[in-house]
């Protein structure tokens, strides 16, 4: 159950990134309602694996004044999905967030490499260091004590993590990049 729960964390994370990637590039995220959010298998690279679908309508533009409640909400959403796992699995918290942070780390190398998103980039990223924007979730922010003090683009090709995400448990899945069992 823990390396399924794992699993499904690191795809529903992929979803979680993809929010802040529209925001930083085109100041939208999804503002749907949960319950219309499904889940489907579909084949990558030979495996079957799950995916995130939700309905293109439930997408929103974001004002420059709301970005940090945005923010706010996609942690929301992924704490909420987090604490949900770990009530029928012990697989710890932290590799939860991990599972999505390490998505963050090369999805924030590219757009902060973009002069054309560098600067919301830079803010988002900012904001996701703050441990207020972290309330209720954690005492500090998760996403400033991943990344020890650097850069997301400083870590790309580190072994970052301190938990493994079990993907080398899964079949057709290689041990990550980030993992710190090498």
């Amino acid at each position: 159950m823990t390396i399924a729960a794992s699993f499904f964390m690191r795809r529903f994370g992929m979803f979680i990134n993809m929010q802040l990637y529209n925001l930083a590039v085109y100041d939208e995220v999804w503002d749907g309602d949960a319950a219309k959010m499904y889940f489907g298998a579909v084949e990558e690279y030979g495996n079957r694996t799950v995916s995130t679908f939700v309905e293109e309508c439930d997408w929103r533009v974001v004002d420059e004044n709301e970005r940090r409640a945005a923010i706010r909400k996609i942690l929301l959403q992924a704490d909420k999905v987090i604490r949900q796992i770990r009530t029928v699995t012990s697989v710890s918290p932290l590799t939860l967030w991990e599972n999505i942070f390490g998505f963050l780390l090369w999805q924030y190398h590219v757009i902060l490499s973009n002069p054309g998103t560098i600067e919301k980039a830079q803010a988002d990223v900012s904001s996701l260091k703050d441990d207020e924007i972290w309330k209720d979730i954690a005492s500090h922010s998760l996403f400033g004590a991943f990344l020890k003090g650097s850069e997301p683009c400083d870590l790309l090709n580190t072994k970052v993590r301190t938990t493994c995400c079990f993907s080398k448990d899964v079949p057709g899945l290689m041990q990550c990049g980030f993992c710190p069992l090498k």
